[in-house]
């Protein structure tokens, strides 16, 4: 039984040290056949996931887009018209969704105090350059991507992005209080803490000034656990990152591929156009290869040829996707703040057998 086969893994990350508490719920077919969770944490605790969030945010622009708030081919200079500055009158929604917008910094002296500040955040990246023409190179856009769909969002429809993650996704799938950008108080009792690992010996964080991590955000906003940890990190919209729950996020990625509970969130055709309207190259931030669909990163971990996933990892080693072919969503949430994803990918290819 994968029940019996997830928490018995899990529960050997945990009981080894290599990892500190650990979520993970698996939908299959829209029926939830895995809820399992280890360490000092239950299955309603939430975590700070980063960059898993980016699900939520593409979901509601798909939503949105369905409904013919706004098309791929729109541009956000049309909605938001100071963006337009500095030769970006043409980015288009689709762009920034499959990260080719050329967009992708908020500037190496940005504060942890200014990525709160959504409409400082936002005026700083509209008045900025272009890194490269749009819709011809890809590059990670780790913190812009949230806040560029965030605000184009908030223009078209008089919401922030906060109130329409539990309009559009939470409040329908019965997860509105397991999904969140920016937090009140009260839930914040069932965070679970973010703890540091070590980094591995001889490794350094020091950046050159001019490498385009360095340029795209200071290293004050790298993840880490203190930051995350922080009170007003943790009350911002910062919606290229999220707080939730495995069986939230997991049931989030169920119903985008399929019904749950009654509810499906996305078409068959918007599903399908996720995985094929793709864009992919050398990443012109990270300087890995990268593949990105419209709002996802495409394939799982450990997936290869003919994989038909599409998710997002967080920074941390978390990870989230949907697979159509076979109906199955995973999600694999922790704390224990590592630099790759071993501990995620056991479980993915458990999963996957």
């Amino acid at each position: 039984m994968l029940q019996k086969l997830v928490q018995e893994a899990i529960d050997a990350q945990v009981s080894s040290g290599r990892e500190k508490a650990v979520q993970v719920a698996v939908y299959r077919d829209g029926e939830l056949i895995v809820d399992a969770v280890a360490g000092p944490a239950t299955p309603s605790s939430l975590f700070y996931t980063w960059s898993m969030g980016k699900a939520m945010t593409a979901t509601i622009v798909h939503r949105l887009a369905e409904r013919g708030v706004f098309g791929y081919d729109t541009t956000i200079a049309s909605v938001w018209p100071s963006f337009g500055a500095e030769g970006k009158e043409g980015v288009t929604l689709r762009q920034v969704l499959q990260h080719t917008a050329g967009v992708p910094g908020i500037g190496a002296t940005t504060t942890i105090a200014d990525v709160c500040d959504w409409d400082l955040i936002c005026d700083r990246i509209a008045a900025g350059p272009l890194w490269w023409e749009p819709g011809t190179q890809v590059g990670y856009h780790a913190y812009t991507f949230g806040y560029i769909l965030g605000e184009l969002c908030r223009r078209a429809t008089g919401k922030a992005l906060g109130d329409l993650l539990r309009e559009e996704i939470g409040a329908p799938l019965g997860v509105a209080d397991d999904l969140w950008f920016g937090m009140p108080e009260s839930p914040r009792a069932r965070l679970v803490p973010l703890v540091d690992s070590p980094p591995p010996p001889g490794m350094s964080f020091e950046l050159p000034p001019d490498s385009p991590m360095a340029r795209a955000a200071s290293a004050e906003l790298w993840p880490t656990a203190a930051l995350g940890n922080r009170s007003d990190v943790l009350g911002a919209d910062l919606p290229a990152g999220g707080k939730m729950t495995a069986r939230a996020i997991a049931k989030l990625y169920a119903a985008l591929i399929g019904t749950v509970d009654g509810v499906r969130l996305l078409s068959p055709a918007t599903v399908e156009a996720i995985g094929n309207d793709t864009f992919g190259g050398i990443d012109q931030v990270f300087g890995n290869r990268a593949r990105f669909g419209l709002g996802f990163a495409l394939g799982r971990l450990g997936g290869g040829p003919g994989d038909t996933s599409f998710g997002w990892g967080g920074m941390g080693g978390t990870f989230g996707y949907a697979d159509p072919a076979t109906g199955t969503a995973v999600a694999y949430c922790k704390n224990l703040q590592t630099m790759d994803f071993a501990t995620a990918t056991e479980i993915v290819e458990l999963v996957n057998r």
